[in-house]
């Protein structure tokens, strides 16, 4: 598929089913691009969907299945609205920082690609609203998806969640308390179970 020159090869595109819940216009709002006017349109629409397909598949569908509908903030980013939003401080890092992560159709230096979207679980929101932590939320991910990095923020415990082509390191970071680095592999909490922090959760369910 070309990059879209038209409303109706936009509407194609913004059409294609990513997975069985989730197609790729779900992806393409951005508050920089509707505010600024700065078109928000994969240059490689191709990459661009099997990229984001794979994240709906593997990370996304077993999300919503088990924990009823999820939504998403922040998804994909050109290039022109994320060199945008990294020059006028608006929390997008720069592009080279962002190929394979929110600029889905773009590979990272590694010739790889991947996909980072930020998501809020609306049950989890409320769980956490009522003073549960965002670990337990963080761990549960962890323990039953193939993710490589989790990134959450303060308000309704969103979070960045990446799936990528070749990485497999299931990091979590945090910008709510405490801050920084959960795990990452090497440390002594990595590959254990953490079912403690979950046990109120929904049963997980495959899609």
């Amino acid at each position: 598929m070309r990059k879209p020159q038209s409303v109706k090869s936009l509407e194609t595109l913004g059409r294609a089913r990513l997975s069985k819940s989730f197609y790729m216009r779900d992806f393409m709002y951005s508050e920089i691009s509707n505010f600024h006017g700065i078109p928000n349109i994969p240059d490689y629409p191709d990459v661009a969907i099997k990229a984001c397909s794979s994240l709906c598949q593997e990370l996304l569908e077993p999300l919503n299945s088990t924990f009823g509908r999820i939504s998403i903030f922040s998804g994909y980013r050109s290039p022109s609205v994320n060199q945008f939003g990294n020059e006028n401080k608006l929390n997008c890092a720069s592009n080279e920082a962002n190929y394979a992560s929110h600029i889905f159709d773009y590979q990272d230096s590694t010739g790889t690609i991947g996909a980072t979207v930020s998501v809020v679980i609306p049950w989890f929101a409320d769980q956490y609203e009522n003073g549960k932590s965002w670990q337990d939320l963080a761990w549960w991910i962890h323990d039953h998806l193939p993710h490589c990095g989790l990134y959450f923020f303060p308000s309704l415990a969103a979070f960045n969640i990446t799936w990528h082509e070749t990485s497999k390191e299931k990091t979590i970071h945090s910008y709510i308390a405490p801050k920084g680095c959960l795990t990452k592999e090497g440390m002594s909490n990595y590959n254990v179970s953490h079912s403690e922090h979950y046990e109120y959760f929904p049963e997980f369910k495959k899609p």
